[in-house]
């Protein structure tokens, strides 16, 4: 995007997302001045105006393309190959969707994606470093405690200095022990994480990106078609001067039937346990500074 005239001795443009301005040059022959902050005396001028909604805009659509693709990589949905290349050439969505793995028609079929063409053709590059081409009908781009080869693409994605828009590879995990007792139905392991008061606490959760319901953080998990409600409870904020996280559980869809440990699939319980991690590693810090 070029310069535009503001105020008659001014020019502003969108540089990293921000406007900027600078001195108009006295002659055709002297430069211009050094891009900075905007001036007050321009700031409500029009083209001023125009380019900084026009920022705000641009930083929403970012925003909401990462949060769509977050949520066909947590609920590892099948994305056709043809919408992939539709969206490509847009810098917000091209942003985001280079480096996730996808996964083709066939599980062997996986890689970094690097481009999508009209074609429908994806390119993605392999653990061995190597470029293919992939033309399958949809694709997964899977939570990563469905993805085959999950260290190996860590440790690749390290070596190469890949960063992903997206939190996939690195996205903290966690794999449901084995020999659980069918009739547990709670997790207390991060229960009584002691925050300065309710409101502190349902700001940690919202900052994350959970929402409160019925005296409860709680995060809507699809997982293999199934859609899951995690929930970490949270002291009453009508009776207590302080708050404390509660038990860790899984309830269905409606939040009606309280699931059993065992019936929890592994991206429910891997969500449900980020959730609860999270939450427990905001807590008050201590006298001794320790959280």
């Amino acid at each position: 995007m070029g310069w535009l005239v503001a105020g008659g001795t001014h020019e502003v443009a969108l540089v990293g997302g921000r406007v900027v301005a600078r001195t108009r040059s006295a002659s055709a022959d002297s430069p211009p001045g050094r891009a900075g902050s905007v001036p007050e005396e321009i700031r409500d001028h029009p083209e001023v105006q125009e380019l900084q909604r026009f920022a705000e805009w641009l930083e929403r659509h970012a925003a909401e393309c990462a949060a769509q693709v977050d949520n066909w990589m947590v609920s590892s949905l099948p994305v056709p190959a043809g919408l992939l290349a539709r969206l490509w050439p847009d810098e917000a969505w091209r942003s985001v969707l280079r480096d996730i793995v996808v996964v083709g028609d066939d599980p062997a079929e996986f890689g970094l994606l690097r481009d999508a063409d009209d074609s429908g053709e994806l390119r993605v590059v392999n653990l061995d470093g190597e470029t293919v081409r992939l033309a399958p009908r949809t694709v997964t781009m899977p939570h990563p405690v469905l993805l085959p080869h999950l260290e190996e693409l860590r440790s690749f994605a390290v070596g190469a200095g890949v960063v992903q828009g997206v939190e996939q590879l690195h996205r903290a995990t966690w794999h449901k022990p084995d020999g659980i007792d069918g009739g547990t139905d709670a997790i207390t392991e991060f229960a009584g994480a002691e925050y300065r008061s309710w409101f502190h606490l349902s700001a940690r959760a919202t900052s994350l990106g959970y929402k409160i319901s019925g005296g409860s953080v709680v995060d809507r998990i699809r997982d293999a078609g199934r859609i899951v409600t995690a929930e970490v409870g949270m002291s009453n904020p009508y009776t207590e001067e302080k708050a404390w996280t509660g038990r860790l559980t899984w309830s269905d869809e409606d939040g009606h039937r309280r699931l059993p440990l065992t019936d929890v699939g592994p991206v429910a319980w891997s969500e449900g346990m980020r959730m609860a991690a999270a939450l427990h590693a905001g807590r008050t810090p201590t006298t001794d500074g320790a959280a």
